[in-house]
């Protein structure tokens, strides 16, 4: 979306929204672009977040089954006859 800053001040608040939402917006003056309006970050969709929560689920999951087990995790403190090294 192009629009002259001076259309541009009245508004502000929805050209915010928008850029948010991820559309483009550029200010022009005398026919040029001269600012784009970016958001910080986009707001993620909420198919997008569940997407994202599934994923890490899935990594937790994943890292939970294939971990070491953690009855063995010290073994190396000890010898083969189980006394201290």
């Amino acid at each position: 979306m192009q629009l002259a800053i001076t259309d541009a001040k009245a508004r502000l608040t929805d050209l915010v929204r928008r850029a948010e939402a991820g559309e483009e917006v550029v200010l022009t003056r005398h026919g040029h672009a001269v600012v784009r309006l970016v958001a910080m970050r986009a707001k993620p969709s909420a198919k997008n977040r569940a997407k994202l929560i599934d994923a890490v689920r899935a990594q937790a999951a994943a890292k939970a089954i294939a971990g070491a087990s953690g009855a063995r995790s010290q073994d190396f403190l000890y010898d083969d006859e189980g006394l201290p090294k």
